[in-house]
């Protein structure tokens, strides 16, 4: 299963992000989400802004494993043109460092004749709203526990030379790398209606238990869960917090539900579910396996062009169809996961 989210109105917030860009912008703010600081990286915010000074904010790093946040912080400070810093949107003192690293990333920007202007982006539910409104010191930006509430760009003054240019919460139209798939559902940035949560919460405790066994084991007072495939420890899971249907069947779907809560709210304790290093991997098998469906589809296509009898062409088109990937987009305007 490949999960797929890029309802309507993210089309718009693509066509206002390049108009942004167009018009001027001197330095690109992106929060990510630091429990899955790789997969909430948006390779079309990249595409749209290629050139600018980025901004990395790791966001609700207080959810997250500090020594992952770390790493990641050493990664994304390594790249040209980049610097990153973690952040709990809800502190203020540490937000008001935003402003600092924008200026020293666009050093010849400042004063009323040459005011800096600063595009922030992330994914749904990041918590970018929650921030704009620390950062400003009212409530300039709505806010919610689902994605996709902010819908319009905003202009917002955070000093007589600073302005901060807010754009609602965007995905990217396909999501080629399985594993950051299930990592943005697991964190909340991807529609209710766009996903399966029971095979959510069985990815989602495959890294737990290899990683983070000790705290699940913990959390729901389980004992030796090595034996127990991913299936059986939600199913497990599930029984200890009594999500049974009559005559004693689990409840699978009240026991994800109950796995992704906890996971989201820290309940679980502090999670990161990737590390530089694991997505970096993931990247490159996901940019070889493209590269050979397309090449496929191409060889397909070059073959459907002049077929040779009806049934071969018959046996290319049945084909191309297989070949696609499952996408659940989920209707224009309809949103269900956070915060933007």
């Amino acid at each position: 299963m490949s999960i797929q989210w890029f309802p309507g109105h993210m089309h718009l917030t693509k066509k206002a992000i390049t108009a942004r860009v167009k018009d001027g912008i001197d330095v690109v703010i992106e929060l990510l989400d630091a429990r899955a600081p790789g997969s909430s990286a948006n390779p079309l915010l990249a595409q749209l802004t290629q050139g600018k000074p980025a901004l990395k904010v790791l966001n609700k790093q207080d959810l997250a494993d500090p020594a992952r946040t770390e790493l990641w912080l050493a990664h994304y400070n390594s790249l040209p043109e980049t610097q990153a810093l973690g952040l709990d949107a809800s502190i203020t003192a540490p937000a008001q460092r935003l402003i600092t690293a924008c200026r020293a990333l666009a050093p010849l920007r400042g004063g009323m004749a040459k005011p800096m202007r600063v595009l922030i982006c992330g994914i749904p539910n990041v918590g970018k709203s929650t921030l704009i409104n620390t950062l400003v010191g009212k409530r300039a930006a709505k806010t919610g526990d689902e994605p996709g509430i902010t819908k319009l760009e905003q202009r917002i003054a955070l000093a007589s030379d600073f302005y901060l240019y807010d754009t609602p919460g965007m995905l990217w139209p396909k999501i080629t790398i399985e594993k950051g798939g299930y990592n943005l559902a697991a964190t909340g940035a991807v529609g209710r209606n766009a996903l399966d949560e029971e095979l959510v919460a069985v990815e989602l405790l495959a890294t737990l238990r290899r990683d983070y066994a000790g705290q699940v084991e913990a959390r729901y007072k389980l004992t030796d869960t090595t034996a127990l495939n991913d299936e059986e420890l939600l199913a497990a899971i599930g029984r200890k917090r009594g999500a049974v249907l009559g005559g004693g069947k689990i409840h699978l779907q009240k026991a994800a539900e109950i796995v992704i809560h906890d996971y989201r709210n820290g309940i679980l304790g502090r999670i990161t579910l990737e590390t530089p290093e694991e997505f970096l991997v993931w990247a490159a098998e996901a940019a070889i396996a493209e590269a050979v469906r397309q090449e496929r589809k191409a060889r397909k296509g070059r073959r459907a062009a002049v077929p040779s009898s009806v049934g071969e062409n018959e046996s290319a088109e049945s084909d191309e169809s297989s070949d696609d990937f499952f996408t659940s987009d989920g209707a224009d305007g309809v949103d269900e996961p956070v915060d933007n």
